[in-house]
């Protein structure tokens, strides 16, 4: 019951539509008091995802925006949020952050190839 196996859909209309990115949640001990922690498979690629795999989000920091009213549900939609909209000035993975920032079109492509990592279908 404390881990969880999920699956982030990519949001249409962005670039990570038609992915279905596997997920894991594990519930501390302390959970609601204290946030579940969030992985993707290690060496995901985004500028928000730590190279072990762990979300680097601020409603998943106990020190910054976690709070124990913070549903399950706001979790997900807040990781799945981030996959698009990634968070420039928080970054936690360095080849994603520096391929963001400086050719942005050579980041998309490999959004698209990891999307085919991972099909939705």
């Amino acid at each position: 019951m404390k881990k969880w196996s999920c699956v982030i859909p990519g949001k249409q209309g962005t670039i990570w539509e038609g992915g279905a990115y596997p997920l894991n949640l594990e519930f501390p001990d302390e959970y609601p008091t204290r946030p579940p922690i969030a992985r993707f498979p290690a060496g995901f690629f985004h500028p928000n995802i730590y190279p072990s795999g762990k979300v680097c989000l601020s409603i998943l920091n106990e020190e910054k925006g976690w709070r124990p009213s913070i549903t399950i549900k706001s979790v997900l939609t807040g990781i799945q949020e981030l996959l698009s909209e990634p968070n420039m000035m928080d970054p936690a993975q360095e080849a994603a952050y520096y391929k963001k920032k400086s050719d942005n079109e050579a980041y998309e492509v490999e959004v698209k190839m990891q999307a085919k990592l991972y099909p939705a279908n």
